[in-house]
């Protein structure tokens, strides 16, 4: 049976993208180019937050890590966020080790 579906990727029907029609878009000049500034300078310069997720006081490391089966198995098992709750018992772990010491 052939669909009537357009694909995915298929322009909308009135030519229209994120709801202006092409003919309003603005063509982008050198002097637009030119006057432009970063996004973090707009937003601060109008005493605006800045979007987006605000960076880590303690950010995180990215490593590679070969580990037992079972144990990612064990993890995963009790469903999303598991890297974060893998995370909190190594640095209980670790917490435990300093007390020791």
């Amino acid at each position: 049976m052939e669909s009537d579906r357009k694909p995915a990727t298929a322009a909308p029907d009135d030519d229209r993208i994120y709801g202006v029609p092409d003919e309003e878009t603005p063509e982008l000049t050198e002097e637009a180019i030119r006057r432009s500034i970063p996004a973090k300078q707009f937003f601060a310069e109008r005493g605006l937050p800045v979007p987006g997720r605000p960076k880590a006081e303690t950010p995180k490391v990215a490593v590679s890590l070969r580990l037992d089966q079972e144990v990612v198995e064990g993890f995963k098992a009790a469903g999303p966020g598991w890297q974060t709750r893998m995370n909190a018992v190594l640095a209980e772990s670790l917490r435990q080790q300093k007390k020791s010491a």
